[in-house]
């Protein structure tokens, strides 16, 4: 693999880890911290940032020889040897998290692509895999069949947005699919692997009457939702998996998008696997603990571990620990 001035690059890349980043919105809990056993002090941990490349959460290297380089640093160092030949933005084009929401989140909006070019803001379309939920849990995604925008503004006016919502009781291994412009809200009781857009312009529509830590409502972004809503928007946005061959391994796609794709796979015996460098390859540990080899360096991966294999590693080894393994990855479509 070499850079475009044709210097190699397999000694200097390999499996990634980065530190997460923490977010303490006020509606989340513990569950990060508990479940995946992260030695961290008491509070409140909303969101984990696994992989950003924004300068209001960036990911720092943990391991290796380019541990204490940020994100961005390796992005603008080695380019498409990181991200893949087929990423089409100077910036990593992704944002990976995970969300405990302990709480309600808002019911919010995001602009998409075309609304960001002409509204402002960033365009974020993004993916909900569900790592655990508590009974009753659900997520509210899309508007009700028939809801027009009078209707909505309406239910604003009367704090009664929730009822025009699509309600979808959920259970660990759900997907959806939240475009922009489609309006949603995550259920207390969920613990979600989001993946989206390198973005973090949300307008707020609805917030379940609660106040902030200085005892305030929260701020509403009611004109700029209204005006990025895809109230035409009526696709189902639960995904059905797809299963896929492989060799070694069972697959599921569980989505895939214009912005990124993601599979579940299901391991039981070591795994070779192979890139073309036309992307990186994210992995996220659900259950088991699995051993990824490439370019020298292995890295033990635990649940709720997350790791990046840049793009120029041409192969790399999956070797499960201690019985089967179940992981996402996540790459450009």
């Amino acid at each position: 693999m070499r850079s475009a001035k044709g210097r190699r690059m397999s000694t200097e890349l390999y499996p990634l880890r980065f530190k997460p980043v923490y977010k303490d919105y006020l509606w989340g809990g513990q569950e990060i911290i508990t479940k995946y056993q992260r030695a961290m002090p008491p509070g409140v941990y909303a969101e984990s940032w696994e992989l950003s490349d924004r300068l209001d959460g960036m990911s720092v290297v943990s391991n290796g020889t380019l541990a204490g380089k940020t994100f961005r640093e390796l992005v603008q160092r080695f380019g498409a040897n990181l991200m893949g030949t087929r990423a089409t933005t100077l910036g990593f084009p992704l944002l990976i998290k995970l969300i405990d929401a302990r709480e309600k989140l808002s019911v919010q909006v995001h602009p998409d692509d075309e609304s960001a070019r002409k509204f402002g803001g960033e365009a974020k379309t993004e993916m909900w895999h569900v790592l655990a939920a508590k009974p009753n849990a659900a997520l509210y995604c899309g508007l009700q069949a028939g809801v027009d925008q009078k209707q909505f503004e309406q239910a604003i006016r009367m704090c009664q947005v929730d009822r025009l919502l699509q309600r979808f009781p959920v259970s660990a291994g759900d997907t959806f699919f939240v475009p922009g412009g489609r309006v949603h809200a995550i259920d207390a009781g969920c613990l979600i692997f989001e993946v989206q857009q390198n973005s973090n312009t949300t307008y707020r529509v609805y917030d379940w009457g609660r106040v902030g830590a200085d005892g305030k409502p929260r701020p509403l972004h009611i004109q700029e939702a209204l005006r990025v809503i895809n109230w035409h928007d009526r696709a189902a946005p639960q995904a059905q998996s797809v299963a896929m061959a492989h060799g070694c391994s069972k697959i599921e796609r569980l989505l895939a998008t214009p912005y990124f794709r993601i599979e579940r796979i299901h391991l039981v015996d070591p795994c070779d696997w192979k890139n073309d460098g036309g992307t990186f390859n994210v992995f996220f540990v659900i259950a088991g603990k699995i051993q990824i080899s490439c370019s020298g360096v292995s890295e033990m991966l635990t649940p709720g571990s997350t790791c990046l294999v840049p793009a120029a590693l041409a192969e790399c080894s999956l070797d499960p620990a201690d019985g089967p393994v179940t992981l996402l990855r996540v790459t450009l479509p």
